[in-house]
């Protein structure tokens, strides 16, 4: 069940403005136009050196909330649900790829044939300001990634939807992104 383009655009626009309007009160947690929840938004940052860079902003979104308050409640959650990154950097699709390959490698997720296929939504550079969105139909139990100038792709299967929720959510969270995720819930 997948949404027409003028449906995606209007989902990334609300995705977008909800990045730059989240309200700080997690109790004002509502639905917004878009249908979902935004459970948490933060900041990645990696570390170059002795400097710490931003990344990127990323944003978690839920059709339906989980029973409790905990990441591994959203990573299990078998609902639609999303991530959209925001870009503070020019990156190259070879950056963006092998962040991707060895958070699922540092994540326990070995399916090689479902991560090349995955990493492939970022075959071109992504400029600073552009958003990648990760999506997954509950319905169809599809993760799907699109990327600016690249093709979506969707990868089938309740296991890879865990895997990929995991690379933000899961055990490795050195720099508390994972709490920011879910920061809003209930």
């Amino acid at each position: 069940m997948g949404l027409s383009r003028r449906a995606w655009l209007g989902l990334v626009c609300a995705m977008g403005v909800s990045i730059g309007l989240a309200p700080d009160d997690a109790s004002a947690l509502v639905r917004e136009a878009n249908g979902y929840y935004l459970t948490g938004t933060g900041v990645r940052q990696k570390e170059v050196a002795v400097f710490s860079v931003d990344v990127y902003v990323i944003s978690h979104y839920m059709r339906d909330l989980p029973p409790t308050k905990s990441r591994a409640a959203v990573i299990a959650a078998d609902v639609d649900k999303m991530f959209a990154l925001r870009m503070l950097l020019d990156l190259s699709a070879a950056q963006i790829q092998d962040a991707l390959r060895e958070s699922f490698a540092t994540n326990g997720y070995g399916n090689r044939a479902k991560i090349d296929a995955f990493v492939a939504a970022v075959g071109q550079p992504i400029p600073k300001g552009a958003t990648i969105t990760i999506e997954y139909d509950a319905g169809a139990k599809t993760t799907t990634a699109r990327a600016k100038g690249n093709p979506s792709v969707s990868i089938p299967g309740v296991d890879f939807m865990i895997a990929t929720w995991s690379i933000w959510l899961g055990r490795y969270d050195p720099d508390g992104l994972g709490e920011a995720l879910i920061e809003r819930l209930p």
